[in-house]
């Protein structure tokens, strides 16, 4: 079982930067596909990126591909999501999740392919 615990939200700048971190317990970090979603108020939950268990392979939604990269350190038990080029349509709660084994990605887009979930972190974007 893995819990799950994000962190670096804030409120930024049109144009600015910020690192999402989820830290990861458990023993097993290291063969879970890891996940990004993020939901705005009165929205469904959308898909931002995934990184496959080794950090080989990441997938990322259209809204936000070239402006947001994920990276996993496992001696760290930790994902990351470096976001730049913020806009205020990206403001929501992120939340980072985890899938045990190999995900294609048709399912890293569905959130009901992950196991784990975060509890959130609020990302605020002034325009």
């Amino acid at each position: 079982q893995l819990q799950l615990v994000e962190s670096g939200g804030g409120l930024v700048q049109t144009g600015g930067s910020l690192r999402l971190s989820c830290a990861a317990s458990g023993r097993t970090f290291d063969s879970h596909a890891m996940g990004w979603f993020r939901q705005a108020p009165g929205k469904e939950r959308e898909f931002v990126a995934s990184i496959s268990w080794n950090g080989d392979t990441t997938y990322y939604g259209d809204s936000v591909k070239g402006r947001f990269t994920t990276r996993r350190d496992n001696a760290k038990n930790t994902v990351y999501l470096q976001m730049s080029s913020l806009k205020p349509e990206d403001t929501a709660v992120y939340y980072c999740a985890a899938h045990l084994g190999l995900i294609n990605r048709a399912r890293a887009m569905r959130d009901s392919s992950y196991d784990y979930w975060g509890q959130g972190t609020q990302v605020t974007i002034s325009s």
